[in-house]
C-alpha cells in the first residue's frame, strides 16, 4: 500500500537524501500525475487575494498523503491560486528540505513528525494542542509556520479483528492484563520492536512484559493487517489509527487509555513568508481541518486501499460532499 507510517517519518530519509540529492537537483521534487482536478467555489470562496498567486504543494508518497496533498492542490486552485501540484513526492525528509529550502509553499504533515523527526527531540509532549503549540513556535525560527491541527491523529494503535473483540470484551489496551496469557498474542513490525517509544515500553506501560504474553511475531507492516484479520498469528496488531484497511478488514482499534503512544496531527505547514502574503490561506484551512477526523480519514484512505480509488477523485470527492467545493 504504501511506506509504514513511522517509515514515512523516520526510515526513507537518509535513503532519501542521498539518492536524490535532497529530492531538488538530480531526481527532482515531483508528482506522479502533477494534474490540479478542477472545482468551482463552495462554501470556500474564489479569494481575490489569492488571483496570480503560484502556490507549490509537496505531499509525500503513500495513500494519506497522496489524497492531502491532491485535497490542498484542488481547493486552493478553486480559491484562485494558481498551484503546481508536487504530490507522490518520495519521503518525508525530502519534503521537509523543499519546505526548508523554499522550493515548496506548504505541505500537509504531522505534528509528532515536526517536533520528533525535523525537530530532533526525543520526548512527544502530551494533549494535541500543547503539542501544537510546541511545534508552532519551534518552527517559527525556521521561517514555517503550522496551521491550526485537525482531529485526525495518524498515529500507532494495536486493533483486533471486531469478532475476537466481542468475544473477549476489550476496547482499551489497559485490559490487555485482565485477559489470559494464551490470548496475549502480538504481530508488530521490526522497527516497531526495537524502538525506544516502541514495543516493549508499550508492554510495560501497560503492566505487562515479554514473560506475561505468550507470544510477538515480526511481520512486515502489510502483513500484520492481514494476519490480525485472520486471527491465526496473532490477535492484536500494530496499526496505524487512519489506515483504510482497519474498516476494510473489520478491525477494532483499542484505545490508547495511558496515552502511551505520541500524537500525530493534521497540519499543513506553510512558508510564513507565503502565508504573509497570502493570509486567506490560514482561512481556507481553518475551515477544512476541523472536518478531517480519524473516521473521515479512515473512510478515505479505505476509498484508494481497498476499493482502489485514484486519490485525487477521492479528495475531490469529499471536498464537493462536504460543501467546500461544487463539480
Amino acid at each position: 500500500m504504501r511506506t509504514t507510517a513511522r517509515a514515512r517519518k523516520l526510515v526513507v530519509g537518509v535513503a532519501a537524501l542521498s539518492a536524490c540529492a535532497l529530492l531538488l537537483t538530480g531526481c527532482g521534487l515531483r508528482s506522479a500525475s502533477g494534474a490540479v482536478l478542477a472545482a468551482k467555489p463552495g462554501s470556500i470562496p474564489r479569494y481575490k487575494s489569492l488571483e496570480g498567486a503560484h502556490l507549490t504543494v509537496a505531499a509525500k508518497d503513500f495513500t494519506e498523503q497522496l489524497i492531502l496533498g491532491n485535497m490542498m492542490s484542488t481547493v486552493l486552485s478553486t480559491a484562485g491560486a494558481d498551484v503546481t501540484n508536487l504530490s507522490d513526492t518520495p519521503g518525508s525528509f525530502g519534503v521537509r528540505q523543499a519546505l526548508l529550502k523554499r522550493d515548496v509553499d506548504l505541505s500537509p504533515e504531522y505534528t509528532g513528525t515536526g517536533w520528533i523527526n525535523y525537530l530532533g527531540n526525543t520526548k512527544p509532549i502530551k494533549g494535541s494542542t500543547a503539542q501544537y503549540q510546541a511545534v508552532y513556535k519551534a518552527d517559527l525560527k525556521n521561517g514555517l509556520t503550522w496551521l491550526p491541527p485537525a482531529p485526525m491523529n495518524n498515529t500507532y494503535a494495536f486493533a483486533i479483528r471486531e469478532a475476537k473483540a466481542k468475544q473477549l470484551n476489550i476496547t482499551k489496551l489497559s485490559q490487555l492484563t485482565k485477559l489470559p496469557k494464551n490470548e496475549l498474542t502480538f504481530c508488530v513490525e521490526s522497527e516497531f520492536a526495537k524502538r525506544n517509544d516502541g514495543f516493549q515500553p508499550m508492554l510495560k506501560t501497560y503492566g505487562l512484559s515479554n514473560s506475561k504474553i505468550a507470544k510477538a511475531t515480526t511481520l512486515d507492516t502489510g502483513v500484520i493487517y492481514t494476519a490480525t484479520a485472520d486471527g491465526g498469528t496473532c490477535n492484536f496488531g500494530e496499526v496505524f489509527t487512519t489506515d483504510g484497511r482497519i474498516p476494510g478488514l473489520h478491525l477494532r482499534v483499542l484505545e490508547d487509555d495511558k496515552q502511551f503512544f505520541p500524537l500525530y496531527n493534521l497540519s499543513e505547514v506553510v512558508q510564513t513568508s507565503t502565508l504573509k502574503k497570502y493570509p486567506d490561506i490560514a482561512k481556507i484551512f481553518a475551515e477544512i481541518n476541523p472536518k478531517l477526523t480519524n473516521k473521515t480519514m479512515l473512510a478515505l484512505n479505505a476509498k484508494v486501499d481497498v476499493a482502489g480509488g485514484d486519490p485525487a477523485i477521492v479528495a475531490k470527492d469529499w471536498l464537493v460532499k462536504e460543501g467546500f467545493v461544487k463539480k
